[in-house]
């Protein structure tokens, strides 16, 4: 082996190791596929049954990372708009085969956040309430589909309990099926970035009466994004919406750093 040689190796030997150990992040993500299994470094999830639904199904989250950099992304508040459950699904696979990713980073992960209106197909929890006016913002109004008074539903106050509990810097809300990206509070600039990964156009579309917008957005003055994908992605599979929307995703994890 020539001195040339012995040097060159050295170097992909130290390269590997300051990777594994979050010391070196790539400037370019790799690509949205899955690594070879042989060549994985899988990153444990943390796993929390964080409450429960009104017909008692488990709402469940996952956490990667430790950073104080802290990114919250949910799916299907509303259980008739259900494509955002397998993309968060396909989400978790990603980050656990890219830990670099997770530099000075946290991640966390609520992948069904209306499980009794996911399963009957209905925008509304088991009490007919649409969550994503449940909450307890300024402009809140006491009706028969947004509750008898903010937070009355136990999915809703999971969600409250995450957003005190971590923290984050930013939300991602998944919606369907108005395709554009929706923004509240101080969420314009990164809508913006996150218009650039996929076709959908930035809109505002305005705060709603006691939507998880107003409060998080309006009241607590996190970013906060309404990702509403089309309708027809609800026929796509994980892959697929992946592909499409994936990178979005990844921008927002990253803000301000660009994919």
């Amino acid at each position: 082996m020539t001195k040339k040689w012995s040097i060159a190796s050295a170097a992909c030997a130290l390269l590997t190791i300051l990777t594994l150990a979050g010391c070196y992040v790539p400037v370019n993500f790799p690509e949205l596929v899955d690594v070879p299994q042989s060549a994985r470094v899988v990153l444990p999830a943390r796993y929390r049954i964080i409450g429960r639904s009104v017909q008692r199904r488990p709402i469940t989250c996952l956490v990667f990372g430790t950073g104080p950099d802290v990114t919250f992304i949910m799916a299907t508040i509303h259980g008739n708009e259900p494509a955002g459950t397998p993309l968060v699904r396909r989400m978790a696979t990603y980050l656990r085969q890219h830990p670099e990713i997770l530099d000075g980073r946290r991640v966390v992960l609520l992948r069904t956040s209306n499980p009794d209106g996911m399963v009957y197909n209905s925008r509304y929890n088991a009490h007919g309430v649409d969550l994503n006016r449940n909450f307890e913002a300024a402009n809140r109004l006491n009706t028969k589909q947004s509750g008898p008074r903010a937070l009355s539903e136990p999915e809703a106050r999971v969600i409250r309990q995450i957003i005190l509990e971590y923290k984050p810097n930013r939300i991602v809300s998944i919606h369907q099926p108005l395709a554009c990206i929706d923004y509240d509070g101080p969420g314009q600039p990164l809508a913006n970035r996150m218009g650039q990964y996929c076709s959908l156009p930035v809109k505002k579309l305005g705060a709603r009466p006691g939507s998880l917008g107003s409060y998080a957005g309006v009241t607590l003055g996190i970013p906060i994004i309404t990702f509403e994908m089309l309708r027809a992605d609800s026929q796509l599979d994980a892959e697929a919406l992946w592909r499409k929307y994936g990178k979005s995703l990844l921008a927002a994890i990253v803000y301000p750093n660009a994919v």
